[in-house]
């Protein structure tokens, strides 16, 4: 059953997102991409729940404006 505070791995939110882990990864450097978590310094980890908050947090309705990112 998937509840919405699981633990994902970035390749599930890659699947979640259409993005490759790499770009991931370069979200997470500039701080511009979901909040993340390092239980180990090797181990990222993200939240099902804020992920999907991240992406609704994108919503725009033209295309003249890029979305606001936190």
């Amino acid at each position: 059953m998937i509840m919405d505070d699981d633990y994902i791995l970035p390749a599930t939110v890659g699947e979640i997102t259409g993005m490759k882990t790499g770009a991931l990864a370069q979200l997470r450097y500039l701080g511009r991409g979901p909040r993340f978590y390092k239980p180990t310094p090797r181990t990222v980890l993200y939240k099902r729940s804020e992920v999907l908050a991240w992406i609704e947090a994108s919503a725009t309705t033209r295309t003249s404006e890029p979305p606001t990112r936190h």
